[in-house]
C-alpha cells in the first residue's frame, strides 16, 4: 500500500499545532507529535546532543580535527562544488537535492521520501510530505521558512509498510532521527541533509519580505547567497540583489530568530549521509559526502552534474571578530552598532572581493555559530550550557577567548527531563 501525494496537500498532513506538546527550546521536528512524545528527552538536539556517539553510529567514526576541515564541518569522505548540467525549474539552486530523491524512488532504492513542500494556503509555509512517486519530488523544490514536523511522518510511513525510506531534513530533524533510528524498524534510511541555522516563523518571514520590497506578495524566490547578497525574484521575471549590509535587520523583532536557532551547533548537518548546501559553493552547491550511503546517492546522479573542487579565498578573522562584537551587544540587550550610510555601499562592494569566500566563508559561518551559541546561552539559559554545547564547539570558540567555566564544561551524564 502506497500513500501518493495529492498536489494540493501532503500525503499525511501534520496534526494541528495546538495538539503538539509544548516545551522550551523546541523546533517542532515532529517527535513530540508522535505516539511517544517522551522520546524527545533522548532524541532532541536541544536537550543533550550526542554528536560523538551519533557520528560514530552514522559514519563509523567521530570527526577528526586533524583531518581537512572536519573540525568545522564534521566527518566527510569528500567535498565538492556542484551544479546540475540542466537546472530544474522551480529549484532553489539547480535541483540536486530533489534529483537525488527522485532517483532513489525511480530506481527502487526507497519506497518513500519524507520531504518538505509548500502549504496550499501559503507558498512560503513548509508542509511535510510523504512522497512515493518520483515525479512528485518536483513538489518539494524551493525554499520554505517556518517549523515543519517532518518526523511525525515516520510512523505513518512505517505503518503502511514502507521499509526503505529517505529523508530530506535540517539538522535538528536529523539529530532526532539518528537518535531514534535503530528503534524505528526501517530496513534502510537514506539521509539527505541541508544546512540550517536561522529559521523563524512563516509569519515573521512575511514581515521580513515586506521590509525588502513594496510588493512582497509578488516575490517568488529568496536566497541568501555566498557573495554577501540576498537575491529576490518576482512574478514578472525581474530580479533584485540586496547586499547583506543593506538588509533592514535592525527593524526585526529581537526574537525574530528563536533561541533554538541562535544556539544551534550543527550548521552543516554533520549527521546526514550527504550534506547539500551553499556556504562553500561560491555560487554553486556545496556537497559533503560523509559516508558510503552518501556516495551511493551522489553516484545516482553524478552524470547529471558538473563537479569541481571547492575554492577558498580571503581571511575570516576580521569578519568573525566583528560578528562577535555585535552578538555581545545584542546578547547584552544593547542595540547593534549601525554602519554609517555613506560607508555601506563601499563595504558592500568590498566584501565579495576581499571578504572570506568559498570554504573560508563556510568556516567563518561555523565559527560565528559557535560564538553565538555560547554568548546567547550564557545570557538566556546558563543552566543548559553543559548539556547543549559539545566539546568540539568549545574548540571552535576558544581562539576568540570563549572557554567554558567549570560549571559549563560538557557533562557526560544525562539531564533529568
Amino acid at each position: 500500500m502506497n500513500l501518493h501525494v495529492d498536489p494540493t496537500q501532503s500525503a499525511a498532513a501534520p496534526l494541528p499545532a495546538e495538539t503538539a506538546p509544548h516545551r522550551a527550546l523546541c523546533t517542532d521536528c515532529g517527535i513530540s507529535r508522535s505516539s511517544d512524545p517522551k522520546r524527545c528527552g533522548r532524541a532532541c538536539q536541544f536537550i543533550k546532543p550526542d554528536y560523538d556517539g551519533l557520528e560514530k553510529q552514522a559514519h563509523g567514526r567521530t570527526r577528526d580535527p586533524e583531518r581537512g576541515d572536519e573540525r568545522f564541518f564534521g566527518p566527510y569522505r569528500s567535498m565538492f562544488r556542484a551544479s546540475r548540467r540542466e537546472p530544474l525549474e522551480g529549484a532553489q539552486w539547480t535541483g540536486i537535492t530533489t534529483s537525488i530523491g527522485e532517483a532513489l524512488l525511480r530506481l527502487g532504492h526507497v519506497d518513500a521520501v519524507l520531504a518538505i513542500g509548500p502549504d496550499p494556503s501559503d507558498k512560503w509555509k513548509p508542509l511535510p510530505m510523504l512522497i512515493t512517486r518520483a515525479e512528485d519530488m518536483a513538489l518539494c523544490r524551493g525554499m520554505r521558512m517556518g517549523y515543519a514536523p517532518l518526523l511525525q511522518l515516520l510512523e505513518p510511513a512505517r505503518d503502511v509498510g514502507h521499509k526503505r525510506i529517505a529523508i530530506v531534513g535540517i539538522p535538528c530533524q536529523v539529530h532526532a532521527l539518528r537518535a531514534l533510528e535503530e528503534e524505528l524498524g526501517f530496513e534502510r534510511i537514506y539521509v539527505i541533509g541541508t544546512p540550517c541555522s536561522d529559521n523563524t516563523t512563516t509569519a515573521n518571514f512575511h514581515e521580513f519580505l515586506a521590509l525588502l520590497s513594496d510588493r512582497p506578495e509578488t516575490i517568488t524566490y529568496c536566497e541568501f547567497r555566498a557573495d554577501y547578497h540576498v537575491e529576490l525574484r518576482f512574478e514578472d521575471g525581474s530580479k533584485r540583489a540586496i547586499p547583506f549590509l543593506k538588509l533592514p535587520l535592525s527593524k526585526l523583532a529581537p526574537d525574530f530568530f528563536p533561541l533554538t536557532c541562535r544556539t544551534c551547533v550543527d550548521y552543516t548537518n554533520a549527521l546526514a549521509d550527504i550534506t547539500i548546501g551553499y556556504m562553500g559553493g561560491e555560487g554553486e552547491q556545496w556537497l559533503l559526502v560523509r559516508n558510503a550511503r552518501g556516495e551511493e546517492m551522489l553516484n545516482l546522479i553524478r552524470d547529471d552534474l558538473i563537479i569541481s573542487q571547492p575554492g577558498s579565498a580571503g581571511k575570516r578573522a576580521g569578519a568573525v571578530k566583528g560578528f562577535m562584537k555585535n552578538v555581545e551587544r545584542s546578547a547584552g540587550g544593547l542595540p547593534l552598532r549601525q554602519m554609517p550610510d555613506w560607508l555601506r555601499p563601499i563595504v558592500a562592494w568590498l566584501m565579495p572581493r576581499i571578504g572570506p569566500r568559498g570554504l573560508e566563508f563556510a568556516r567563518a559561518r561555523v565559527e560565528m555559530k559557535a560564538i553565538e551559541t555560547v554568548l546567547h546561552l550564557r545570557r538566556e539559559q546558563p543552566s543548559r550550557m553543559k548539556w547543549m554545547v559539545p566539546a568540539h564547539v568549545w574548540r571552535l570558540a576558544a581562539p576568540f577567548g570563549l572557554v567554558p567555566a567549570k560549571e559549563e564544561e560538557p557533562s557526560c551524564d544525562r539531564p533529568r527531563h
